[in-house]
């Protein structure tokens, strides 16, 4: 998540908002250096692993996330989705 906020930093956008459903406070804390907002929805103590939160955290191969990727751009109108074009304005991206 570092490496994405840092990325998106470069694209200049208006706001980079981090929000995951649950995380140690140490780490929400940190990405508030990183991003305009953290939205953090469970911060157990103590925190031991984000594993141990979900029923199922089974580890995805990289043709599993690529395949995931491609059915929710499918899914959602381009229209829904925003990023700044080469000339600096907002408008529809092409995946």
């Amino acid at each position: 998540m570092n490496a994405a906020a840092a990325a998106l930093r470069h694209q200049d956008p208006a706001r980079i908002v981090v929000a995951v459903p649950v995380a140690a406070s140490s780490s929400c804390e940190d990405f508030g250096a990183l991003v305009d907002e953290v939205v953090c929805a469970e911060m157990p103590e103590p925190f031991v692993a984000v594993g141990q939160w979900y029923d199922d955290f089974s580890q995805m191969t990289d043709e599993e996330v690529r395949e995931l990727l491609r059915r929710a751009r499918a899914e959602r109108p381009a229209s829904r989705i925003r990023e700044r074009s080469p000339t600096g304005r907002k408008g529809a991206s092409h995946f």
